[in-house]
């Protein structure tokens, strides 16, 4: 999946260490699908060569505004023109000060104050007593004001050998930021309670019983509901998954933990998403010793119990939020899935094959609702995830419109 196809960026470097990090960052958007156009200033070169960023972006490299290659030498009107957005990274204290007076003395400070419409994304890089001045900071709110959108900065060790705020994001994280950036802000102002993974029910101290659920889909909807604009609260069973840029994740082991971490936090949550393999029972009394194999080799007794319903549960609040499940079944997907929503009622639910989905990177999803069944093509997880927050964006706003009127 290529999440920056036909973007065209400028990526604009100043004068800072943290220039060495935008040579990943050149080479993973470009993986996603980004043109980008390099524009250096003088002090950058300093860190970075324009012959390394030239090969990383298979473009010629800008750092003087009296280029000649544009042929009306105007590559601060003609670049600006032809981008989807702009990106300084890193931006030091004195190109912020720079833009926040308009200032134009170089290229790159040219092209950002004549960008006209084209958005400007400004990433700091700098030590964090620069940071922490008075002046750098009524210039970050000066351009925030003006409607730069403002990446970082973080907190860390930095190259001066001190520690604190005004450390660069990392190449993967501005990747993010940037996709982000581009998705439609569907579910801006919204809270998305999302329940992801699989659930563990101990047995004894050292086993458990769980299922094949990776996590996978959950966390893509977290993130691409986060894209999306919405605050995100992800309660996740065990994965080995990274946390999604800007979601506030809450790990649990048992579906009663779920139940409990879900139910903690649903009373403010507009949406609901069920997309956890929650274990329908729960062992009813965990050995507290581990069991041991004794020399018939019987298998001990196991006692089972019903596990809460969350989905269900949740969807029966008296000011329930908006309830999306999930249903991974081996056969009969159609009439399985459809009972289910009933059962639960859930205005929405999204069937798939377990043996195709788990552990997978990809899904073929089918949309339960009260309307025509909806059915995607195999895709990415993260497409799906994509694909299904503009159908739960539709259907919320169809729902909120529907409860306005009456």
């Amino acid at each position: 999946m290529t999440e920056l196809a036909d973007r065209h960026l400028i990526l604009g470097l100043t004068g800072g260490i943290a220039c060495y990090k935008m040579a990943e960052y050149i080479r993973r958007a470009r993986e996603q699908g980004a043109t980008i156009d390099v524009i250096m200033t003088e002090a950058a070169g300093h860190f970075i060569t324009a012959t390394t960023l030239q090969a990383l972006s298979g473009r010629p490299v800008w750092t003087s505004q009296w280029d000649e290659r544009p042929g009306n030498a105007m590559a601060h009107i003609n670049l600006a023109r032809q981008a989807d957005a702009i990106l300084v990274a890193p931006a030091t204290a004195n190109f912020i000060a720079h833009q926040t007076q308009g200032l134009a003395d170089d290229l790159l400070n040219t092209l950002c104050v004549a960008r006209g419409h084209c958005p400007l994304l400004v990433a700091p890089a700098m030590n964090r007593e620069m940071w922490l001045h008075p002046a750098t900071q009524r210039n970050i709110a000066q351009l925030g004001a003006d409607g730069v959108t403002i990446l970082g900065p973080a907190s860390g060790e930095q190259a001066c050998g001190e520690t604190g705020d005004g450390r660069m994001l990392e190449a993967h994280e501005l990747l993010d930021a940037t996709i982000t950036f581009f998705q439609p802000k569907r579910l801006a102002g919204r809270h998305v309670l999302i329940t992801a993974g699989p659930t563990m029910e101990a047995m004894d101290p050292v086993r458990v019983l769980t299922n094949r659920s990776s996590g996978k889909m959950g966390y893509a909807l977290a993130r691409a509901a986060q894209q999306a604009g919405a605050r995100v609260s992800l309660v996740s069973g065990p994965t080995a998954l990274p946390t999604p840029a800007g979601v506030q994740r809450t790990d649990v082991e048992s579906a009663r933990e779920m139940h409990a971490a879900v139910m903690a936090r649903v009373k403010d949550a507009d949406i609901f998403i069920g997309v956890a393999a929650v274990a329908d029972w729960c062992i009813l009394e965990p050995a507290r010793e581990k069991l041991k194999k004794d020399a018939s080799g019987t298998p001990p007794e196991i006692r089972f119990g019903p596990n809460p319903d969350i989905l269900a549960e949740v969807a029966a609040l008296p000011d329930a939020p908006y309830c999306m499940g999930f249903a991974a079944e081996t056969d009969d997907l159609y009439a399985h899935a459809h009972a289910k929503r009933l059962r639960k009622k859930v205005p929405l639910l999204v069937g798939n094959l377990a043996q195709e989905a788990m552990n997978a990177n990809d899904t073929r999803l089918v949309v339960f609702s009260d309307g025509p069944v909806r059915e995607f093509a195999r895709m990415p997880k993260m497409a799906a995830a994509r694909a299904l927050i503009d159908v739960l964006a539709d259907a919320f706003a169809g729902a909120s419109a529907t409860s306005r009127r009456s």
